[in-house]
């Protein structure tokens, strides 16, 4: 049995052709119903993300299941053949569990560590099986994968250093209040960068969002994705005494808010914490907020500065993770090989219980009448002998992990033992 991934990411491809082939995968329940009767494709997992496209699977013709995966990537009109082949890359086996497990892991991510990822290789999986297109191979596979990614997160620093400003904006507020947990987000602006952080505020389990925009129409827009709520800007400076943190990314040539604003409501506030984020450019914030007590600004030069400095310490990070996942494949590779084994060990077995049976019976015959206790220390005689007498060639076996011709070996076995008895035996030295 052969592993193969098939598939292109932002190492390799350019947007418009990811965007295409994300598109074919668009509805996966029409993907595996086009796919899975190709008797080559024994199991299969598809998945795409904004960065990559890909196919996993298991297959004993792993040439025949290489076209029958390229084909149906290429059964979109509007792709370029030309651009398919040169931006395909077709990993197999030790390099296919190698690169899912780097995959799932964030090692192979635009931003090495992002958390995303992982979640959207579950998702993928669960509509594969959802689609009964896996199997015991993949569904092995996938398992360790996730519990790899985990090991990864868990051991390493990889995802402890923020290397987005958004990111960083959010992680900053993590430091200052220990939790997110319960918190008040107001959100200025309803761009990129405030989607983002939005994105991160609600993975840290930030309580209540609150989207001021000046156009109330698309503030509205974002707070319902994120089951917040959306005001106007002329209602932001009344939002500062429910506010714990503020993050604005406008395009507002004047400052939004000013020292004496926020030091207006900073009584009423109990002199709670306020933590203020300007990752506008021009600033959205005026630069004097900082010197009032119990506030905190920082702006995008700030976050600039987190940023670059993580880069190099998630970096080393990875390079711990890297050994991680390595050891993980060769463990992975290692139970994959020994599946070629059980069939032989199991014929082994049933082979030696019939004789052993049988010689069982004719002794039984031979003997005469015996008491219950006699018979059944006999059968555990034999059934002993058999046992001890396979235990070698069978621990042989299983533990053989790296033969340089393993078919061939077990072919060897097979015809020592007389496996199958229906095949011409042919002991001549193969070329």
């Amino acid at each position: 049995m052969n592993l193969m991934l098939l598939g292109l990411n932002h190492k390799t491809a350019p947007v418009d052709l990811r965007e295409k082939l994300g598109g074919l995968l668009a509805d996966l329940d029409a993907a595996y119903q086009e796919l899975q009767p190709r008797p080559a494709l024994l199991e299969l997992m598809l998945y795409a993300t904004c960065n990559r496209v890909e196919s996993l699977c298991a297959t004993e013709e792993a040439d025949a299941a290489l076209i029958q995966l390229r084909t149906f990537f290429a059964s979109r009109g509007d792709i370029s053949p030309a651009d398919l082949d040169a931006s395909l890359y077709v990993h197999r086996d030790r390099e296919a569990v190698l690169h899912l497990f780097r995959v799932a892991s964030s090692l192979d991510s635009l931003v090495v560590g992002e958390p995303q990822i992982l979640g959207q290789i579950k998702e993928a999986y669960r509509q594969a099986t959802r689609n009964r297109a896996t199997g015991p191979i993949l569904n092995r596979l996938l398992h360790k994968t996730f519990s790899v990614a985990k090991r990864v997160r868990r051991e390493t620093g990889i995802g402890d250093h923020a290397v987005s400003i958004s990111y960083a904006a959010v992680t900053l507020g993590r430091k200052i209040f220990g939790s997110l947990a319960g918190k008040t987000a107001v959100l200025v602006g309803a761009g990129e960068m405030a989607e983002l952080a939005l994105e991160h505020l609600k993975s840290d389990g930030v309580g209540r969002i609150i989207v001021a925009n000046r156009t109330l129409e698309r503030g509205l827009q974002l707070a319902q994705r994120f089951r917040g709520e959306a005001v106007s800007l002329e209602e932001l400076a009344d939002q500062l005494l429910q506010a714990d943190i503020i993050i604005s990314s406008t395009g507002s040539p004047q400052y939004l808010l000013t020292k004496e604003q926020v030091k207006g409501v900073l009584r009423r506030r109990k002199h709670r914490p306020l933590f203020f984020i300007d990752i506008a450019v021009p600033r959205d914030l005026d630069p004097a907020i900082n010197e009032l007590d119990n506030v905190y600004l920082y702006n995008i030069d700030d976050l600039k500065e987190v940023v670059e400095s993580n880069w190099q310490r998630r970096h080393q990070e990875a390079a711990k993770a890297e050994r991680l996942v390595a050891a993980e494949t060769v463990k992975f590779l290692e139970w994959l090989e020994t599946l070629a084994v059980y069939p032989t060990i199991i014929s082994l077995k049933e082979k030696a219980d019939r004789i052993c049976e049988a010689e069982l019976e004719k002794t039984l015959k031979q003997l005469g009448p015996l008491t219950q206790e006699q018979r059944q220390a006999l059968e555990v005689l034999t059934h002993s002998i058999t046992q001890k007498l396979l235990h070698d060639p069978i621990i042989c076996l299983k533990g053989n992990h790296h033969p340089q011709k393993p078919h061939r070996e077990l072919d060897l076995v097979r015809r020592l033992f007389n496996l199958d008895p229906d095949r011409t035996a042919d002991f001549a030295e193969e070329d």
